[in-house]
């Protein structure tokens, strides 16, 4: 499905952005955009504006008298949002996952202690507002409203923290509770003990209880951690 909003150059990328990340063009691979154009039956002007998208992911670089060239894995814009989406549509779902959540067990609990010591009152019943909604769809299978909390959740502790390096996290982890929905990497249900950490946690912010907070939120990733053990081994 096309991007909504991306019109014609949207539908190049939502095509090439999974082939290049699934590896289905390997680093070194090269694009010759007069022939990408004829196959997707779009102008020049719309191919070039697909590359420069992708070039500014870091996933090509265009040279002249040579063409598109798919850049190594280990150049790739990993935090971009839209490249986390195309690598967990794909094969490499599993890894993703893993690798996004070790991120997390390593930023968010520090993170969390410090929403402790700095979050606002706005902040702290923002959190507990967030908490309540995940209880309230965390039976019947209505995982997709439990999200909508979730990742408002995660939000508010990485942009109470203080730090906009780790405020600028939030589009990353809500990629990965996204992807992990809607890719069918969670249980029907969450977790209980999941659920009930989160409200915790919203409590020890709340009460200011940094190191309380930290320790809660290394539980959750852990609990994550463990769910891939489980269902994307």
């Amino acid at each position: 499905m096309t991007t909504p909003g991306r019109g014609l150059h949207g539908r190049v990328l939502d095509a090439l952005g999974p082939a290049i990340t699934a590896g289905d063009y390997p680093p070194g691979s090269v694009l010759r955009t007069d022939e990408l154009a004829q196959r997707f039956d779009v102008s020049r002007s719309v191919m070039r504006e697909a590359v420069r998208v992708l070039e500014s992911m870091h996933l090509v670089e265009s040279r002249r008298r040579v063409g598109v060239t798919v850049r190594p894995r280990a150049e790739w814009n990993v935090y971009d949002p839209q490249v986390i989406r195309w690598r967990l549509a794909g094969a490499d779902r599993p890894h993703q996952l893993r690798s996004l959540t070790v991120l997390r067990s390593a930023i968010e609990p520090v993170a969390a202690g410090l929403a402790a010591q700095h979050a606002t009152a706005e902040q702290c019943a923002e959190l507990t507002e967030c908490a309540l909604g995940m209880v309230a769809n965390s039976r019947g299978h209505r995982l997709e409203g439990y999200l909508f909390h979730d990742v408002a959740f995660h939000r508010v502790i990485l942009t109470a923290s203080g730090n906009e390096m780790f405020a600028r996290l939030g589009d990353v982890v809500a990629e990965v509770l996204t992807g992990r929905t809607q890719h069918e990497v969670m249980f029907h249900d969450p977790d209980p003990a999941a659920v009930t950490l989160h409200v915790q946690l919203a409590e020890a912010v709340r009460e200011g209880d940094a190191e309380r907070a930290e320790r809660l939120t290394r539980e959750v990733t852990a609990g994550a951690l463990k769910e891939l053990d489980i269902l994307a081994p």
